[in-house]
């Protein structure tokens, strides 16, 4: 059996937030900012991998805003890396983009994370800019990347 993608759901929030404790320690998301962020449907849209035992492997989500979308939070579980979840999560979300008729998507990820970088560099981001400190604590800088979308919907 294999690994399964779907909506975000309520039930999901507990096992969410113990991922986000888990990978970021320093600036995990609350409950309250997933509940936030699932009342704020339809604009924006997150999914999670399933494993088949029910353990959330990953999750990730999107700001459907209009001609630029944004990639809010994209994880996955350390057991589960390196084995093309991550890709397809963004997958997901780009799908996602591009059915609301995004022109970009836009993400912001941490200078440090070079396996992060390295798929979405290979997907077709580019980077624009680096926001110096941007993740604190720490001081680690952002790249701000950009995947342009009007291919995607050829």
């Amino acid at each position: 059996m294999t690994t399964t993608l779907r909506d975000l759901h309520w039930t999901d929030i507990d096992d969410v937030v113990a991922l986000e404790t888990e990978l970021f320690p320093d600036d995990a998301w609350t409950p309250a900012s997933l509940w936030a962020e699932l009342a704020a449907r339809p604009r924006r849209s997150y999914v999670v991998a399933q494993e088949p035992d029910g353990t959330v492997a990953g999750y990730g989500g999107v700001d459907l805003g209009g001609e630029v979308a944004d990639v809010m939070t994209m994880a996955v579980a350390p057991s589960q890396q390196g084995r093309g979840l991550g890709r397809r999560l963004l997958e997901e979300l780009v799908g996602r983009a591009v059915a609301d008729h995004a022109a970009y998507l836009m993400l912001e990820v941490r200078a440090d994370n070079a396996p992060a970088r390295k798929l979405y560099e290979t997907r077709g981001f580019e980077t624009l800019t680096v926001r110096r400190r941007y993740y604190q604590p720490g001081d680690v800088d952002a790249h701000v990347m950009r995947l342009t979308l009007q291919e995607e919907a050829s």
